[in-house]
Protein backbone atom coordinates (compact mmCIF):
# COMPACT_ATOMS: atom_id res chain seq x y z
CA UNK A 1 0.00 0.00 0.00
CA UNK A 2 1.68 3.51 -1.24
CA UNK A 3 -0.29 6.52 -0.52
CA UNK A 4 1.49 9.71 0.97
CA UNK A 5 -1.31 10.04 3.78
CA UNK A 6 -0.26 8.45 7.49
CA UNK A 7 -3.88 7.27 7.85
CA UNK A 8 -6.37 5.90 5.07
CA UNK A 9 -10.13 5.03 5.76
CA UNK A 10 -11.72 2.67 3.60
CA UNK A 11 -15.24 2.33 3.95
CA UNK A 12 -17.06 -0.92 3.35
CA UNK A 13 -20.79 -1.82 3.50
CA UNK A 14 -21.69 -1.28 6.96
CA UNK A 15 -18.21 -0.81 8.33
CA UNK A 16 -15.50 0.98 7.42
CA UNK A 17 -11.14 0.30 8.01
CA UNK A 18 -8.98 2.69 9.35
CA UNK A 19 -5.60 1.67 7.77
CA UNK A 20 -1.77 3.19 9.68
CA UNK A 21 -0.07 3.93 6.33
CA UNK A 22 3.34 4.85 7.49
CA UNK A 23 4.74 1.30 6.41
CA UNK A 24 8.54 2.60 6.06
CA UNK A 25 8.47 2.91 9.38
CA UNK A 26 6.50 -0.07 10.63
CA UNK A 27 3.41 2.27 10.63
CA UNK A 28 5.00 4.45 14.14
CA UNK A 29 3.65 7.07 15.43
CA UNK A 30 3.80 10.95 14.93
CA UNK A 31 1.15 13.38 15.08
CA UNK A 32 0.00 13.43 11.85
CA UNK A 33 -0.68 9.97 11.86
CA UNK A 34 -2.95 9.86 15.92
CA UNK A 35 -4.33 13.20 14.29
CA UNK A 36 -5.36 11.73 11.31
CA UNK A 37 -6.35 8.42 13.60
CA UNK A 38 -8.68 10.95 15.78
CA UNK A 39 -10.80 12.83 12.91
CA UNK A 40 -11.22 9.65 11.11
CA UNK A 41 -12.97 7.75 14.50
CA UNK A 42 -15.14 11.32 14.94
CA UNK A 43 -16.37 11.16 11.29
CA UNK A 44 -17.09 7.52 11.49
CA UNK A 45 -18.73 8.33 14.62
CA UNK A 46 -20.96 10.43 13.52
CA UNK A 47 -21.77 7.99 10.22
CA UNK A 48 -24.55 6.45 11.00
CA UNK A 49 -23.84 3.68 8.11
CA UNK A 50 -21.04 2.45 9.89
CA UNK A 51 -21.51 -0.20 12.44
CA UNK A 52 -18.49 -0.84 13.79
CA UNK A 53 -14.58 -0.14 12.05
CA UNK A 54 -11.47 -2.04 11.80
CA UNK A 55 -8.06 -0.77 12.80
CA UNK A 56 -5.08 -2.36 10.73
CA UNK A 57 -1.63 -1.16 9.77
CA UNK A 58 -0.04 -0.96 6.19
CA UNK A 59 1.74 -4.22 4.98
CA UNK A 60 0.96 -6.46 7.65
CA UNK A 61 2.22 -4.28 10.25
CA UNK A 62 0.43 -3.17 13.29
CA UNK A 63 2.28 -0.54 15.08
CA UNK A 64 6.14 -0.24 16.35
CA UNK A 65 5.40 2.51 18.61
CA UNK A 66 6.28 6.43 18.33
CA UNK A 67 8.73 7.09 16.09
CA UNK A 68 12.02 7.60 18.18
CA UNK A 69 14.12 8.44 14.92
CA UNK A 70 11.74 11.60 13.74
CA UNK A 71 10.87 12.26 17.41
CA UNK A 72 14.69 12.80 18.01
CA UNK A 73 16.16 14.37 15.19
CA UNK A 74 17.59 17.64 14.06
CA UNK A 75 16.49 19.86 13.56
CA UNK A 76 13.18 19.07 15.26
CA UNK A 77 10.24 18.43 13.59
CA UNK A 78 7.67 20.76 13.33
CA UNK A 79 5.30 18.69 15.31
CA UNK A 80 7.37 17.59 17.87
CA UNK A 81 6.14 19.60 20.52
CA UNK A 82 2.20 17.78 19.79
CA UNK A 83 3.54 14.26 19.97
CA UNK A 84 2.21 13.26 23.82
CA UNK A 85 -0.46 15.89 23.56
CA UNK A 86 -1.95 14.45 20.14
CA UNK A 87 -1.30 10.77 21.16
CA UNK A 88 -3.49 11.52 24.56
CA UNK A 89 -6.20 13.06 22.92
CA UNK A 90 -6.05 9.98 20.51
CA UNK A 91 -6.52 7.48 23.23
CA UNK A 92 -9.29 9.84 25.00
CA UNK A 93 -10.93 9.77 21.26
CA UNK A 94 -10.73 5.89 21.38
CA UNK A 95 -12.10 6.12 24.77
CA UNK A 96 -15.53 7.85 24.00
CA UNK A 97 -15.90 6.22 20.29
CA UNK A 98 -19.18 4.82 20.42
CA UNK A 99 -18.95 1.83 17.85
CA UNK A 100 -16.75 -1.43 18.14
CA UNK A 101 -12.89 -0.99 17.36
CA UNK A 102 -11.70 -4.37 16.04
CA UNK A 103 -8.01 -4.57 15.96
CA UNK A 104 -5.97 -6.44 13.23
CA UNK A 105 -3.07 -7.38 15.09
CA UNK A 106 -0.19 -8.22 13.01
CA UNK A 107 3.62 -8.71 13.87
CA UNK A 108 3.53 -6.68 16.56
CA UNK A 109 2.34 -3.73 18.49
CA UNK A 110 5.27 -2.10 20.57
CA UNK A 111 5.23 0.13 23.70
CA UNK A 112 2.85 3.14 21.92
CA UNK A 113 1.87 0.41 19.69
CA UNK A 114 0.58 -1.36 22.30
CA UNK A 115 -1.60 0.72 23.79
CA UNK A 116 -3.28 1.09 20.24
CA UNK A 117 -3.98 -2.31 20.67
CA UNK A 118 -5.21 -2.53 23.76
CA UNK A 119 -7.31 0.18 22.86
CA UNK A 120 -9.52 -2.43 20.50
CA UNK A 121 -12.72 -3.95 21.45
CA UNK A 122 -11.70 -7.17 19.93
CA UNK A 123 -8.47 -7.99 18.86
CA UNK A 124 -7.68 -10.67 16.80
CA UNK A 125 -3.98 -11.58 16.74
CA UNK A 126 -1.89 -13.24 14.34
CA UNK A 127 0.11 -16.87 15.71
CA UNK A 128 3.13 -15.12 15.81
CA UNK A 129 2.41 -11.46 16.36
CA UNK A 130 3.78 -9.91 20.09
CA UNK A 131 2.68 -7.30 22.06
CA UNK A 132 5.67 -5.68 24.12
CA UNK A 133 5.09 -2.75 26.74
CA UNK A 134 8.95 -2.51 26.55
CA UNK A 135 9.27 1.10 28.25
CA UNK A 136 10.82 -0.23 31.23
CA UNK A 137 14.46 -0.55 28.55
CA UNK A 138 13.95 3.18 28.00
CA UNK A 139 13.85 4.25 31.57
CA UNK A 140 10.00 5.71 30.62
CA UNK A 141 6.48 5.11 31.81
CA UNK A 142 3.05 3.51 30.43
CA UNK A 143 0.28 6.00 31.05
CA UNK A 144 -1.36 4.76 28.26
CA UNK A 145 -1.12 1.33 28.68
CA UNK A 146 -1.58 1.20 32.58
CA UNK A 147 -4.98 3.04 31.72
CA UNK A 148 -6.09 0.46 28.94
CA UNK A 149 -5.10 -2.78 31.28
CA UNK A 150 -6.93 -1.14 34.27
CA UNK A 151 -10.10 -1.08 31.88
CA UNK A 152 -9.57 -4.26 30.19
CA UNK A 153 -7.23 -6.43 32.20
CA UNK A 154 -5.66 -6.97 36.16
CA UNK A 155 -3.18 -5.12 38.01
CA UNK A 156 -1.48 -8.79 37.81
CA UNK A 157 -1.22 -8.78 34.14
CA UNK A 158 -0.71 -5.12 33.59
CA UNK A 159 2.81 -5.82 35.96
CA UNK A 160 3.79 -8.96 34.32
CA UNK A 161 3.79 -7.35 30.71
CA UNK A 162 4.89 -3.39 31.88
CA UNK A 163 7.50 -4.57 34.88
CA UNK A 164 9.04 -7.29 32.41
CA UNK A 165 8.81 -5.72 28.64
CA UNK A 166 8.98 -8.51 26.65
CA UNK A 167 7.25 -10.25 23.93
CA UNK A 168 4.01 -12.12 24.75
CA UNK A 169 2.87 -13.84 21.71
CA UNK A 170 -0.88 -14.26 20.75
CA UNK A 171 -0.94 -17.54 21.97
CA UNK A 172 -0.38 -15.82 25.33
CA UNK A 173 -2.38 -12.58 24.55
CA UNK A 174 -5.60 -15.23 24.21
CA UNK A 175 -4.90 -16.56 27.42
CA UNK A 176 -4.35 -13.62 29.12
CA UNK A 177 -7.78 -12.48 28.10
CA UNK A 178 -6.50 -9.43 26.14
CA UNK A 179 -6.72 -10.82 22.68
CA UNK A 180 -10.57 -12.45 21.63
CA UNK A 181 -9.00 -14.85 19.06
CA UNK A 182 -5.77 -15.84 17.85
CA UNK A 183 -5.32 -16.79 14.10
CA UNK A 184 -3.19 -17.53 11.77
CA UNK A 185 -0.94 -15.01 10.54
CA UNK A 186 -2.52 -14.74 7.33
CA UNK A 187 -5.99 -14.94 8.37
CA UNK A 188 -5.99 -12.00 10.54
CA UNK A 189 -7.43 -9.59 8.29
CA UNK A 190 -9.86 -11.39 6.67
CA UNK A 191 -11.07 -12.73 10.30
CA UNK A 192 -11.74 -9.08 10.94
CA UNK A 193 -13.75 -8.45 7.95
CA UNK A 194 -16.06 -11.55 8.67
CA UNK A 195 -16.79 -10.10 12.27
CA UNK A 196 -17.02 -6.99 10.72
CA UNK A 197 -19.66 -8.11 8.42
CA UNK A 198 -21.50 -9.62 11.40
CA UNK A 199 -21.39 -7.07 13.70
CA UNK A 200 -22.71 -4.85 10.15
CA UNK A 201 -25.68 -7.54 9.66
CA UNK A 202 -27.37 -6.74 13.09
CA UNK A 203 -30.18 -4.17 14.00
CA UNK A 204 -29.25 -0.65 12.67
CA UNK A 205 -28.07 1.33 16.18
CA UNK A 206 -27.88 -2.29 18.07
CA UNK A 207 -23.63 -2.05 18.34
CA UNK A 208 -23.45 1.31 19.38
CA UNK A 209 -26.03 0.83 22.26
CA UNK A 210 -24.06 -2.18 23.07
CA UNK A 211 -20.60 0.10 23.24
CA UNK A 212 -21.95 3.01 24.96
CA UNK A 213 -23.14 0.57 27.76
CA UNK A 214 -20.14 -0.98 28.14
CA UNK A 215 -18.32 2.58 28.34
CA UNK A 216 -20.83 3.53 31.11
CA UNK A 217 -19.90 0.27 32.99
CA UNK A 218 -16.23 1.32 33.13
CA UNK A 219 -16.82 3.34 36.76
CA UNK A 220 -14.36 6.25 35.47
CA UNK A 221 -15.63 9.60 36.67
CA UNK A 222 -13.23 11.53 35.02
CA UNK A 223 -11.23 9.85 31.85
CA UNK A 224 -9.50 13.34 31.52
CA UNK A 225 -7.70 12.19 34.57
CA UNK A 226 -7.70 8.71 33.76
CA UNK A 227 -5.67 9.28 30.85
CA UNK A 228 -2.75 11.00 32.02
CA UNK A 229 -0.11 13.16 29.90
CA UNK A 230 2.53 11.12 29.17
CA UNK A 231 6.29 11.88 30.36
CA UNK A 232 8.16 12.81 27.21
CA UNK A 233 11.69 13.17 28.83
CA UNK A 234 12.75 9.75 28.91
CA UNK A 235 11.81 9.18 25.09
CA UNK A 236 14.07 12.11 23.85
CA UNK A 237 16.75 10.11 24.30
CA UNK A 238 15.51 6.88 24.51
CA UNK A 239 16.99 3.68 22.15
CA UNK A 240 14.18 1.28 20.64
CA UNK A 241 13.18 -1.64 22.75
CA UNK A 242 14.93 -5.89 22.57
CA UNK A 243 13.24 -8.35 22.71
Amino acid sequence: MSDEEPVLVERKAGWAEIILNRPERRNSIIPPLSDGVRLALAELAEDEDVACVILRGADGFFCSGVDLKALQAEPPPPWKSRQFGSWRELHLALYHFPKPVIGAFEKYGINAGAALALACDILIAGDTAFLQVGEIQQGAVVPMNAAWFKIKSTEQVMARMAMMGDRVAGPELLRLGLAAECVADDAVVERCREIAERIAGTPKGASKNIKLSIISQRGIDDPEAFFQQPDSQALLTAAMVKG
